[in-house]
C-alpha cells in the first residue's frame, strides 16, 4: 500500500514528538482509501499519551473519542494510528505487534534516533496462523503548492 501524507502534517506530527520527547508522541490518521490503491491522510491528531514514557504509549481516551466525531462530521475514514520511537529505529516493538489488532489499519511510526533526520514509515501488521505479520508500507511525503503567492 502506498500512503500520502501532507509536508505540513509531517511537520505537525514532528514538533509534537520533538515537545513530547523523552516520551512517545501519540495520535490518529483520517483520510481517505483512493480508487487507485493510494491511502490519502487527510488530517492527523496530535493526541496524549496518557502512559507518559518512552517505551509505549495509551491515547487519551477522551481526546481519542473527540477525534473520531471531527472524522465523522467531516466525512473521513479512520486509517489507523501515529507514534514516535525517541530513542529506537522506526519499526514495530514487539509490544507495537501485540496491541495492533486492526488488520484495516496502517501504524505510522516516526524515529526521532536522529532529531535531523528524523525517519516515518508505515506499516501494515495483522494476524496470521503463524502470528503477527508486518508489511512495510510506502509513505510518500507530498509538498503543498502555495497557490497564494
Amino acid at each position: 500500500m502506498r500512503i500520502t501524507i501532507r509536508q505540513e502534517d509531517f511537520n505537525s506530527m514532528l514538533a509534537h514528538a520533538l515537545r513530547e520527547r523523552p516520551d512517545e508522541a501519540c495520535g490518529l490518521i483520517a483520510g481517505y482509501d483512493r480508487e487507485d490503491g493510494v491511502r490519502e491522510i487527510d488530517r492527523v491528531y496530535l493526541l496524549t499519551n496518557t502512559d507518559h514514557t518512552n517505551e509505549h504509549f495509551t491515547i487519551d481516551p477522551k481526546e481519542q473519542l473527540r477525534a473520531i466525531k471531527d472524522m465523522r462530521a467531516n466525512g473521513l475514514k479512520p486509517l489507523g494510528n501515529w507514534h514516535s520511537h525517541p530513542e529506537s529505529p522506526s519499526r514495530p516493538s514487539e509490544e507495537d505487534k501485540r496491541l495492533a489488532n486492526d488488520s484495516r489499519a496502517s501504524y505510522l511510526i516516526l524515529s526521532l534516533m536522529d532529531a535531523k533526520h528524523p525517519v516515518l514509515n508505515a506499516f501494515h501488521i495483522e494476524n496470521t496462523d503463524a502470528g503477527k505479520t508486518v508489511r512495510k508500507e510506502e509513505v510518500i511525503i507530498i509538498m503543498e503548492e502555495n497557490g497564494n503567492g
